[in-house]
């Protein structure tokens, strides 16, 4: 038996990071959730969670309660701000356990994986409150940036979350050997919907794609609310013949 703890970041008065209509607490508990689901198509898994409402606890109580369940792994989920955009992970900044080391490896991998076409801010080490004081191996997430615009559209999509949740199942799913309830393939890979489908511009969309004008991003979104870059700019203008 795999016991998990899965910690979502923030709660209740401490709405964690903000930005562009969006709060830390409500997306970290959403990720969290999809987690847990997942997990629920394989066999010896014992999911359990630090919060699964909106309430607040204090950051030694988080690391308490997968300390006194005995946890095999404990999972912080967050998301980032301060101006920066992509993914990245977290250990304890003074572990030397090896499981740690080789968790982080494979889940942060895993991740980057299942989300695309994002940034990877690399796997890090920190001396925050639950890494340091949980009594098993540890890994805290920073799923993208609120206060990034681009970020933020896509944490606004509920099918981005799952993707974000899947890449930590399969993390663990590898990590610990996990396997699939009745040999089956139970969870499959998230398969990312056509976001030009009903946009007020998709014809537009669709014609510039045609003409290889522009294209989306390499897991099959386009993103058409993104803003553009001056990088794309500049290749969508040199595409249209209008730079000499």
């Amino acid at each position: 038996m795999v016991r998990i703890v899965l910690d979502a970041g923030h709660g209740g008065q401490d709405s964690g990071a903000v930005g562009n209509g969006l709060k830390e607490k409500d997306l970290t508990l959403a990720i969290v959730k999809h987690i847990g689901r997942l997990l629920g198509d394989y066999e010896s898994v014992e999911v359990h969670y630090t919060r699964t409402d909106d309430r607040f606890l204090e950051l030694s109580e988080r690391a308490a309660i997968a300390n006194k369940l005995k946890a095999d792994y404990f999972i912080s989920v967050h998301i980032n701000a301060g101006g920066g955009t992509g993914f990245e992970s977290y250990i304890f900044n003074n572990t030397k356990d090896a499981k740690t080391i080789a968790y982080q490896n494979v889940i942060h991998a895993e991740i980057m994986k299942a989300i695309g076409n994002v940034t990877d801010r690399g796997k890090k080490r920190a001396n925050y409150a639950v890494l340091r004081e949980t009594h098993m191996p540890a890994i805290l997430t920073e799923n993208l940036f609120i206060d990034n615009a681009s970020d933020a559209t896509k944490l606004k999509s509920e099918q981005f979350l799952l993707q974000v949740a899947y890449g930590h199942v399969v993390g663990l799913e590898k990590a610990f050997g996990l396997k699939k309830k009745g040999g089956k393939a139970t969870v499959q890979k998230v398969s990312v919907k056509d976001d030009v489908a009903g946009h007020w511009a998709e014809q537009s969309i669709r014609k510039a794609m045609k003409a290889g004008i522009i294209k989306g991003h390499s897991d099959g979104r386009f993103g058409p609310d993104e803003p553009v870059t001056r990088a794309q700019l500049a290749v969508i203008l040199d595409r249209l013949g209008l730079l000499k």
